[in-house]
C-alpha cells in the first residue's frame, strides 16, 4: 500500500513539474549608460514614477532573490509572464497619464529601482514587480 501510495505521489509531482510554468521577473543589464544631468541638454522631467506587474498561479510557489523574481507553477489564472516588461510598460502609461504623450520626446528612464512582493499560499501563489524610475529628457 505505501509503495503504490509513493510510486502515485511520485507521478503526480513528476507531472507537475513537466507540464507546468514558470516566470521570471529579471531585469540583468551588462551595459552601462552614464548621464551627464548638469548638462543643459538634459533635463530631469518626473521622478519616482512606479508601474506594477503581477501574476497569480495555482498549485506552485514564486520566491524571490535579489534582482529576481520567479514563480513554478502548474497554471497562471491571473496576471502575465512577462513582469518586468509589464511593468515598464506600467511605467510609461503612469509617465503619460501625468505628463502627456512621450511622442516626439527624447525620454531615457533613469534610476530604475524594482522590488518584488510574494505570496505564498497552499494552492495559490502570486508574484508582483514594482518598479519606480525618473525620466530624463535630452532637448537637444
Amino acid at each position: 500500500m505505501v509503495k503504490k501510495w509513493l510510486l502515485a505521489a511520485t507521478i503526480v509531482i513528476s507531472a507537475f513539474y513537466l507540464t507546468g510554468c514558470s516566470t521570471g521577473g529579471s531585469f540583468v543589464a551588462l551595459n552601462l549608460t552614464n548621464v551627464e544631468l548638469s548638462d543643459k541638454g538634459t533635463e530631469i522631467v518626473a521622478r519616482d514614477i512606479e508601474g506594477i506587474s503581477e501574476a497569480g498561479y495555482l498549485l506552485g510557489f514564486s520566491f524571490s532573490s535579489g534582482n529576481f523574481a520567479n514563480t513554478i507553477a502548474l497554471v497562471r489564472v491571473s496576471g502575465t509572464a512577462t513582469l518586468y516588461d509589464s511593468a515598464v510598460k506600467d511605467v510609461w502609461k503612469n509617465y503619460e497619464a501625468k505628463h502627456g504623450s512621450v511622442e516626439g520626446k527624447k525620454l531615457a528612464l533613469v534610476n530604475i529601482r524594482y522590488d518584488a512582493d510574494i505570496l505564498n499560499l497552499f494552492i495559490y501563489t502570486q508574484a508582483k514587480l514594482f518598479i519606480h524610475a525618473d525620466v530624463v529628457e535630452f532637448k537637444q
